[in-house]
């Protein structure tokens, strides 16, 4: 278990997962962990714009964009799930839909059913390639990025063994 792990286990979950804002590339970028449901169902990040994370014509970066929603899915399943999986990110793909000139959110759901649904099909499977999609929105609830993450889900055992 790595030290993050164990910080997160001492706090609670949902607190650590709120604190992340204070990681020092988030708060640099300007990301902040603004709702954690306290069952890790649901987490929304707000990013700001400033001098820090503007490209040059003045929007949001595309990097800051892609990094606000980077970790999420693979943080909220792991906890959900518990010890005994191993959960990594294998791909990501980023499309910008229009530029974000102000503050920007995003909404990462993960529901109890879906995660019993991955745990079932990981038994069943041993690994298994979930997907998941989050659509950054403007203050006026428009579009900006759609993101999405394909995660790699395996029991321990197995992630120790194809080692």
């Amino acid at each position: 278990m790595s030290l993050l792990q164990r910080i997160a286990r001492r706090l609670g979950q949902d607190r650590f997962l709120k604190l992340l804002g204070l990681y020092p590339p988030y708060l640099g970028a300007g990301v902040s962990v603004t709702h954690v449901a306290a069952d890790l169902s649901v987490v929304e990040v707000e990013l700001r714009l400033s001098a820090w994370n503007r490209n040059f014509v003045g929007t949001q970066f595309g990097g800051s964009l892609y990094s606000m929603c980077d970790p999420f899915f693979m943080l909220m399943l792991m906890m959900q799930l518990g010890e005994g999986y191993a959960v990594w990110d294998k791909s990501a793909s980023i499309e910008f839909l229009r530029p974000g000139r102000g503050k920007v959110k995003a909404r990462f759901e993960l529901p109890r059913e879906r995660v019993e649904q991955i745990r079932a099909e990981t038994d069943a499977k041993g690994k298994i390639n979930p997907a998941f999609e989050v659509t950054v929105l403007d203050l006026h609830g428009e579009p900006v990025a759609r993101v999405q993450k394909t995660l790699s889900v395996r029991r321990k055992e197995t992630a120790r063994a194809a080692a």
